[in-house]
This record gives C-alpha cells, sequence and structure tokens, in this order.
C-alpha cells in the first residue's frame, strides 16, 4: 500500500531571498527531491529508470504559495502519486510549517520516454505497479497556458550548474529564467504567490544563452523560454504586492 512521504527540513539563510522568504529555486528543487525519493521507495525511481534506459519528464508544474515558507521555518515536504493513466502520471506535494499550517500546496504531471528514441512509453508496460492515494493538493487541470503578446525580452544564460545528473537543464533552472526575467525593480516590490509550468522541449545542455519573452500585466507575469524559434517552456507567475 502507498503511503505518503514525508520529509524535514529546517530553511537555511542561504536558501532564502533577501527578504528571508524560500528561493523559487530552493523551492522547486526541494519538491523535485522528495518526489525523486518516493518514486524510488515505490520502485519507478532512477535506479530502475536508469537500468531500463528510460526517465521521467515532467510537462507541468503548478505551485500555489500560500504562505511564502521564510528563514528559520520547520517545514514538512509531503509528496504521494494521485492519479495516472496509460502515458501519464500526476503527483500532488504539500509544504507544512511545524504548526501543520499548509504554506504550499502543488501538482505536476509526468510521463515516461525511452532515453534512446525519446519517446513517450506506456506506464503499465514499462514499470511495477504502484498504488495511488486518490487525494488531491491543488486540483487543478494540466491544459494549455493563454498565449500573450511579449513586451520585452530578457537574455539569460545556460550554466554549468544549471546541468544536473540526468544531463539536462534542472527543471527548476525554468523557474529560475521566469522569476528573474520580469526585471529588478518588479522583483524587489513583489514575492511571488504561484508559478505555473509547462515544458514543451528540453533544452541542449551546450546552449550558450536563452530568451525569455514577458508581458506583465499587474500581479500576473507571462514568460515564453526560447532557443531561437524554438519555445521550450511557457510559464505563468502570480505575485503578491510586498
Amino acid at each position: 500500500m502507498t503511503e505518503k512521504l514525508v520529509e524535514q527540513r529546517v530553511l537555511q539563510a542561504y536558501q532564502c531571498d533577501r527578504y528571508g522568504y524560500v528561493r523559487p529555486l530552493i523551492l522547486m528543487n526541494e519538491l523535485q527531491g522528495v518526489a525523486d525519493t518516493h518514486a524510488e521507495r515505490l520502485g519507478c525511481g532512477r535506479t530502475y529508470l536508469l537500468e531500463h534506459n528510460m526517465a521521467w519528464v515532467v510537462t507541468h508544474y503548478l505551485v500555489d504559495i500560500i504562505e511564502n515558507p521564510r528563514e528559520g521555518e520547520d517545514l514538512s515536504f509531503i509528496t504521494w502519486p494521485s492519479a495516472h493513466d496509460v502515458l501519464r502520471a500526476t503527483r500532488d506535494f504539500e509544504v507544512r510549517g511545524s504548526d501543520n499550517r499548509l504554506l504550499v500546496r502543488a501538482t505536476s504531471q509526468w510521463i515516461l520516454i525511452d532515453m534512446s528514441r525519446r519517446r513517450p512509453m506506456r506506464l503499465d508496460e514499462n514499470l511495477p505497479y504502484w498504488d495511488i492515494i486518490p487525494e488531491r493538493a491543488w486540483d487543478r487541470n494540466f491544459e494549455k497556458f493563454q498565449d500573450f503578446i511579449p513586451t520585452k525580452t530578457h537574455t539569460m544564460k545556460c550554466r554549468f550548474d544549471d546541468i544536473d545528473v540526468n544531463q539536462h537543464i534542472n527543471n527548476a533552472v525554468y523557474a529560475v529564467w521566469a522569476t528573474e526575467s520580469v526585471g529588478y525593480v518588479y522583483r524587489n516590490q513583489h514575492k511571488l504567490k504561484r508559478i505555473e509550468l509547462n515544458f514543451k522541449k528540453e533544452i541542449n545542455p551546450d546552449t550558450p544563452e536563452i530568451s525569455v519573452d514577458v508581458a506583465i500585466d499587474g500581479l500576473v507575469s507571462y514568460h515564453k523560454i526560447k532557443t531561437g524559434d524554438t519555445e521550450h517552456a511557457s510559464v505563468v507567475c502570480t505575485w503578491a504586492n510586498l
């Protein structure tokens, strides 16, 4: 029987921004970390996938920050598989404070790919069976994001440290590119409340730079992460005034 995974963390100063809130990079990496650990325990994690030349690829991450985790807080990162069909698996998350108050809720969608052919694979034919917990942290559908007309383009570098052990740009880096692309002044006056990512095509690790098309409408910012004419991810961020 599948049980939720719960891991404790104390948020350190180096993991926080200038106002003491968790950095988007850290939050996304911690979610990824507990997902990896749980998948490993369920028998469908990195060890099994490497043996069979397969990989999990995330298509959507939807993260709702109800209350920004702050430096020194004792946090519980909780995750569980909430659904799966022939080709797609859904994994949900919660981040709770020491008094069990809900700080962050998130949901994500994943597909399994053949690493040689870069093609999706059936879950039921290629992975050990795992039970789901039919409970949603955030009951959202995984939909295409609305298009927008950019008002500026921000250029970002692909750094060596952005590449993870799977030899691709780490998923959390896309969140950094999006949140940085609003510019220093806007970022300095707002805190992130929601980030929704739709991943479309991986970026080659030796790509020297990427462009982020941006449009800001009040407390919502829209982003397209691109190399040339190829769109790799679409991101929508919701902000609150500091």
